[in-house]
């Protein structure tokens, strides 16, 4: 079904489409005005022209898990209409602006990040739903490999990385994460403030809508304080780390506060270095350099969370085989 057939069978036809700012991934998202409900288009039909995999998987688990967040009394925007096998879901608007935009206009960041903490804790004090892949361990070390290893390690130092490196990188990623593995929460994995929406009008936790969901796991939860907190986007004060960080903790207190500590930092080591290194791919395949500009950041995040005795092995790793004057992103790369 092709896009305007898809918008005419529910309604939309006449809607006027006004394009979203697009992210990091394939998706583009066009909020619809004009039609029986404020609605959102996801669309993710250009998959394949970008040589993905078809959105019909991504689509079934936005839908999935949404119902799940919903399920939870928290606030997921609902499902208007779907056709996975094309690429196309209509959902809920929630409305404008979130979170993000609010900040870059200057709102006070104490209050959005408290109520993001409290949903945050609501999020993760429910049981996850069922068949959610694993965000641990393993897996983990793979993604950061695919970002770290095949794009930034060649751009940066100029080779590819030796099968005893590679090897040793592995070794190093496993044994930092290994204390951490089974905590089995859900984990949203991209919990920024981009991905959330102010509602005033709905009670408590539910104040804060929540989207880009779509590649949940299960995992530890501190993965996703490290994405808020530690936002690669954005430089988050460090009293408001440490009253959000607090606000999280007194939200759940069957938490060992020395635990999360430890496992914070091997969170943020992890996801630091896959990110600073996303970048690269981002500018040297995708022809996003823009992206390079966050690189400063994580490196310096990254160098913060490497202080804890957690990230000792990748520390070592990393002093090893990557000397601290290089620990940055390349430009981006000349015009051909």
């Amino acid at each position: 079904m092709s896009l305007d057939h898809f918008l005419a069978a529910h309604g939309y036809a006449g809607a006027e489409r006004l394009a979203l700012p697009g992210d990091a991934g394939h998706r583009r998202y066009l909020r619809l005005k004009g039609g029986p409900r404020p609605a959102l288009l996801m669309d993710g039909s250009g998959a394949a022209a970008v040589g993905l995999p078809s959105a019909e998987a991504d689509l079934r688990a936005f839908m999935a898990i949404g119902e799940h967040i919903r399920g939870t009394g928290l606030s997921a925007p609902e499902v208007l209409a779907a056709d996975p096998p094309a690429g196309f879901l209509l959902i809920e608007d929630l409305g404008e602006p979130t979170h993000a935009a609010l900040l870059d206009a200057g709102a006070e960041a104490l209050p959005l990040y408290l109520a993001a903490t409290e949903t945050l804790a609501a999020l993760h004090a429910a049981p996850p739903p069922p068949g959610l892949p694993a965000w641990e361990g393993e897996t983990m070390a793979k993604a950061t490999g695919a970002t770290f290893l095949d794009w930034w390690w060649p751009a940066v130092l100029g080779a590819e990385p030796s099968q005893a490196q590679r090897k040793a990188f592995f070794a190093a990623m496993r044994a930092m994460l290994a204390p951490f593995e089974g905590a089995g929460a859900f984990v949203h994995r991209d919990y920024f403030p981009a991905n959330l929406l102010p509602l005033p009008d709905r009670p408590g936790p539910a104040s804060v809508g929540i989207i880009d969901f779509q590649d949940a796991g299960h995992g530890h939860p501190a993965y996703d304080l490290v994405s808020l907190l530690q936002d690669a986007r954005r430089d988050v004060a460090p009293e408001v780390r440490a009253a959000a960080t607090a606000r999280y903790l007194d939200a759940r207190p069957g938490l060992d506060r020395a635990a999360f500590e430890a496992a914070t930092a091997a969170m943020a080591a992890q996801r630091h270095l896959r990110v600073a290194s996303l970048w690269v791919r981002l500018d040297r395949r995708d022809k996003k350099p823009h992206y390079l500009r966050h690189g400063p950041r994580c490196w310096r995040l990254l160098d913060e969370a490497l202080r804890h005795p957690a990230t000792a092995p990748l520390a070592a790793f990393l002093d090893e085989n990557v000397p601290r004057q290089l620990r940055a992103n390349p430009q981006m790369e000349p015009a051909a």
